[in-house]
């Protein structure tokens, strides 16, 4: 597999030339990233979908993160990212069907399996609402972990400081499946069926750390995606 390539940036978004993705993150250079956040309706409540990401991960391995997201590598440009829907959950839907939702300037820090990293992103953050079961994702099972729903309502407040813990139901990709499972359904090889799992209890530190306001702007903002 080639290594993959990011296009890197001074702090100012200004184009300084490309590096590899292990240089980019040990050296923290500025770099692009797409962010997609899924909602759904269910009579007057919407949910909010989100994912945990494998342990296998480079960054935050096994936290909770967005629905789904990643970095723009070398020459890609930002309407082309919505890739990362399709790769990531099985989701085909035209770039401009997304809402957007802003732009975020994050800098993340941390240590995996004794590699620190740096990662510093410029983030086009976008909405999408979908009116389908989790079960109807095809999770890719090398990336996703599994995928939660919960009602944005519980998510806004879980990272207001008003509750300690929250209740998701959620899917396990079906090549990773652990010992957590509810049952089984039938599995394909071309589209294997996520598995249903038990409601988790889920707290904001279990989140990849994209700090508090960030996530307050995304999902006050998740109020506002047009309706499937």
């Amino acid at each position: 597999m080639t290594p993959e390539r990011f296009d890197i940036y001074d702090h100012q978004q200004n184009w300084i030339g490309t590096e590899l993705r292990s240089v980019v993150h040990a050296k923290g250079f500025w770099h692009r990233s797409f962010h997609c956040w899924i909602v759904r309706d269910e009579g007057e409540q919407r949910l909010v979908l989100f994912q945990r990401r494998r342990e296998i991960k480079d960054t935050f391995p096994g936290c909770y993160d967005i629905t789904a997201a990643g970095h723009l590598t070398a020459g890609e440009q930002l309407h082309e990212a919505s890739r990362e829907l399709e790769e990531e959950l099985g989701v085909q839907t035209p770039f401009e069907t997304l809402t957007y939702l802003m732009t975020a300037k994050q800098q993340l820090q941390g240590e995996v399996r004794g590699v620190p990293f740096i990662d510093r992103e410029f983030s086009s953050v976008y909405g999408l609402c979908l009116n389908q079961p989790l079960e109807a994702y095809t999770l890719q099972a090398s990336e996703v972990d599994s995928l939660f729903e919960v009602p944005l309502d519980d998510l806004l407040a879980l990272f207001r400081g008003e509750t300690d813990v929250i209740h998701a139901a959620g899917v396990k990709a079906a090549q990773s499946v652990g010992p957590d499972h509810v049952h089984h359904v039938h599995q394909t090889t071309d589209n294997p069926v996520p598995l249903s799992i038990q409601q988790r209890p889920i707290r904001a530190s279990e989140f990849v750390p994209h700090g508090t306001a960030y996530y307050m702007d995304v999902l006050e903002a998740l109020y506002h995606v047009p309706k499937d």
